[in-house]
């Protein structure tokens, strides 16, 4: 497997996002979703329409994800990540059971390497180059937590990662790069 990068810069975040939710609100979504959690592209892949509704309809503020050893993680759906479900499921006939990332062919959720040419075709269609891939988008989560103060030890065990070496090699961030922190705690 070739190594991907983080998408560091904002502009060209905003670039990616702009050419996808004009063409897909389902890529959308994905590259939103991506970005704002942090999940592996095969766990996000994974997702129903249930899994994101409560019982009454609405966008759940908490994804229950359950991993291998039967344990539930409870992962974080912001604002931006539940607006940009809100417009994809707004646009299609929802039906409980069904993925949330639909191939409309097979009725099955798209591939891994489905969502690595969504990211491919958005970095061409938004005139960007770089090594970036599927994998990005779970590696732009940590690297901009990191830039924003998330203590590191957190965002390791987010990534189930065993050093914080290991997570900062991930995020692609050398011991040397010093960031400003600002912690506001706006009280």
């Amino acid at each position: 497997m070739e190594y991907v990068e983080a998408f560091k810069d904002i502009n060209q975040i905003s670039k990616i996002k702009t050419y996808l939710r004009a063409h897909s609100s389902r890529d959308y979504l994905l590259f939103v979703l991506g970005i704002n959690t942090g999940m592996k592209i095969n766990e996000m892949l994974e997702i129903t329409i249930a899994d994101v509704l409560d019982e009454t309809g609405k966008i759940k503020e908490f994804y229950e994800q359950r991993m291998e050893n039967d344990e539930v993680t409870q992962i974080f759906l912001n604002l931006k990540v539940r607006t940009a479900l809100q417009e994809h499921l707004k646009g299609s006939k929802v039906i409980e059971g069904q993925f949330l990332f639909l191939s409309p062919k097979t009725k099955k959720p798209i591939t891994r390497q489905q969502a690595h040419r969504i990211i491919h075709d958005a970095l061409e269609g938004a005139g960007l180059i770089g090594k970036f891939g599927a994998s990005s988008m779970r590696k732009t989560f940590g690297y901009h937590a990191y830039k924003q103060g998330v203590s590191l030890a957190l965002i390791q065990k987010h990534y189930h990662h065993s050093s914080p070496s290991e997570t900062l090699k991930y995020i692609g961030i050398s011991k040397e790069k010093k960031f400003k922190t600002i912690i506001d705690v706006n009280l």
